[in-house]
């Protein structure tokens, strides 16, 4: 019968592959770092010109002492450019615009959609001259590519109201990064009266 010996193997120390599982998991982690950008989009507006409007319905009955009702509106056509930063494309889903009035009231405006450009062109048509090629929901944009187009939004103030905000912005919402969102610059091009 052989000897029964109760002495132990040699113990290992798992410092030297702990540390090299580290370093390929901090190397892995730089290379995905590394060409993954900080921001998926990088987003600007370059131009802005706007137009306020005051339409005046007038009615046929008369009170003594009341005037017709009026509406004042304002319209903000900015031109939003978009570079994809990320490897694979970016798919428009909405444009909104906020405005932050001076007591801080937040008014949310949707761009004017395709399919109602032409009926805006036509009821207001000193928008036309400021407009520019526009961008549309839907928009597709490549891997590292650029997209530029125009937005109208319309907010009910007045030139007043606009000139005294305290921010204005526009939001673009993508499919599958989310909502990104850019400053309206103070300085625009007013409308020709």
């Amino acid at each position: 019968m052989p000897d029964l010996t109760f002495s132990q193997a040699e113990r290992r120390s798992f410092l030297v592959p702990a540390l090299l599982a580290l370093a390929v998991l901090a190397i892995v982690v730089g290379i995905f770092f590394w060409h993954t950008p900080l921001r998926a989009v990088d987003l600007s507006v370059p131009r802005v010109a706007t137009l306020p409007t005051h339409t005046v319905f007038p009615t046929s009955t008369r009170i003594v002492g009341m005037a017709d009702p009026a509406e004042d509106a304002f319209y903000v056509l900015a031109t939003v450019h978009i570079h994809n930063n990320l490897h694979v494309p970016l798919f428009l889903k909405d444009i909104t615009g906020t405005l932050i009035s001076p007591d801080d009231t937040a008014l949310t405006s949707s761009a004017v959609e395709k399919s109602d450009l032409p009926n805006v062109y036509l009821a207001f048509p000193k928008l036309k001259p400021l407009s520019s090629t526009p961008l549309f929901r839907e928009t597709t944009i490549q891997p590292g590519a650029d997209a530029e187009g125009m937005v109208i939004l319309n907010f009910p103030v007045n030139q007043d109201a606009w000139n005294k905000r305290k921010s204005a912005s526009v939001t673009l919402d993508f499919y599958h990064q989310g909502q990104f969102s850019t400053d309206i610059p103070k300085q625009s091009t007013p409308a020709s009266k």
